[in-house]
């Protein structure tokens, strides 16, 4: 029998193996590598007028706590894949009026720990609540999260021990990070665009069909709907150095069933961005992936296959699309930082449930390009909604899993149609409260 020690081994050295393959010298009768090039803006016709300032800093657990993501996890974590990581962008613009978006590479932002974090954060660096985003990967290869204090009786309890201090640490490191990033503004040249990423598909059955149809009760659904687009913030110095990128995607970081700390397809997608790139800060924005997942996933369901190569593959594909979003048309981040964030009251169809506060946030990064930030685990016909509606104004870039997590916040269509994602028994004026305070929030900061 081989030892789970040697096991852990065996498993970390695949993954190092298959990376280093990925990223290896170029394979016989491949067109050589060019030399390094001295850097060249990808704009180099706009003017310097923005500060940005980055921190990272690593969030992996120190002992093996147990996971979140999979309520069938029976045992604590086992190994290491990847290192977990906390992320943060600080944004200024010529008024000195700031933003700072972390991200996370974790299964949520409790709604607790958000609030926290920001007073702390308006008490030390006189950042309003409203200009501070967090936002989680929703990798289901991280820990637990707890932020209810423990009782002296739940303190023999090592998995509720490791989670309540394993978030208080991660309280007091989110703190530290944003105030990093703030003392690291330097002078930036920011531009943003768009590419596409084919593996998301929507994972609900499709409900279309009739309940006598061979397919009826069969998932994934080809034709269900879906967001594919690539939204991507590049930052580069003034020389025209790249120095940082912000990139989003709708899908479940869900490629993954093992029991190994891992960033999932997000996780390796930031690793191939910043392997070739020395000093460089990627940052992924996960998107309105509630009803997403990504395929194929899972070992065994592509011959031969593993989830882990499966995971790294998606990650490289979501990887490629940020290039190409990086340098192609090139469009200009220009104008005053705005910000606004209010909370709006989502009832539940049992009117004996206490109404949940939902965090609702708009910062419009200069006139071109406005960053919807949504709590909890959103379905994606909310991202497809707001840019259609306001799409025709500025670029539009929706955010879910930020601020607050919460379960699942179906839109009608789903609510209505029922299944996993409507299980929290909202109540049908979900989307329409949710949908006025957007449009709100959007008018205010223009």
């Amino acid at each position: 029998m081989v030892s789970p020690f040697l096991s852990h081994a065996l498993l970390l050295g695949c993954a190092l193996a298959l990376g280093s393959a990925l990223s290896a010298q170029a394979p016989a009768g491949a067109t050589p590598l060019s030399p390094p090039k001295p850097p060249v803006s990808v704009a180099p016709h706009l003017e310097v007028r923005w500060k940005a300032g980055l921190a990272t800093q690593k969030v992996t657990p120190p002992q093996f706590m147990w996971m979140a993501g999979y309520g069938g996890r029976n045992k604590p974590a086992e190994g290491k894949v990847q290192d977990l990581f906390a992320k943060a962008m600080a944004l200024e613009d010529e008024a000195g009026n700031r933003v700072v978006i972390v991200t996370l590479d974790l299964i949520g932002v409790p709604q607790a720990l958000r609030r926290e974090i920001g007073a702390k954060a308006q008490e030390r660096f006189k950042l309003p609540p409203s200009h501070l985003l967090l936002n989680a990967s929703h990798t289901h290869s991280g820990p637990i999260l707890r932020t209810t204090p423990i009782s002296a009786e739940e303190e023999k309890n090592p998995r509720l021990r490791h989670s309540w201090q394993y978030t208080q640490d991660l309280q007091r490191s989110l703190v530290e990070l944003i105030g990093r990033a703030l003392q690291n503004l330097t002078p930036a040249r920011l531009t943003w665009n768009k590419a596409r990423c084919g593996f998301a598909m929507n994972r609900r059955r499709d409900y279309s069909l009739p309940p006598d149809h061979p397919n009826a009760n069969r998932v994934p659904n080809p034709d269900g709907p879906v967001d594919h687009e690539v939204p991507t913030l590049r930052i580069e110095e003034p020389n025209g150095r790249p120095r940082a990128c912000l990139f989003g995607y709708a899908c479940h970081n869900t490629s993954l069933g093992f029991y190994n700390w891992c960033g999932d397809y997000a996780g390796f997608a930031q690793q191939f961005l910043q392997e070739h790139r020395p000093d460089f800060t990627a940052m992924f924005l996960t998107g309105c992936g509630a009803d997403q997942n990504p395929y194929p996933r899972r070992s065994d369901v592509v011959p031969g296959i593993t989830d882990l190569e499966l995971c790294m593959q998606h990650g490289r594909s979501l990887s490629n699309a940020v290039e190409m979003a990086m340098v192609v048309n090139p469009r200009p981040i220009i104008g005053r930082l705005r910000a606004a964030m209010q909370e709006v009251k989502l009832s539940y169809a049992n009117s004996k449930r206490p109404d949940h506060d939902y965090p609702v946030q708009v910062i419009a990064l200069g006139d071109g390009l406005s960053l919807i930030t949504l709590g909890s685990e959103v379905v994606v016909d909310y991202s497809l909604r707001f840019k259609r509606e306001l799409g025709n104004q500025s670029g539009i870039w929706v955010a879910g899993y930020s601020n607050d997590y919460n379960g699942y916040i179906p839109s009608l269509r789903v609510l209505k149609e029922g299944g996993y994602e409507a299980a929290a028994g909202w109540a049908q004026s979900v989307e329409e409260r949710i949908a006025a305070k957007v449009h709100e929030l959007f008018k205010a900061t223009r």
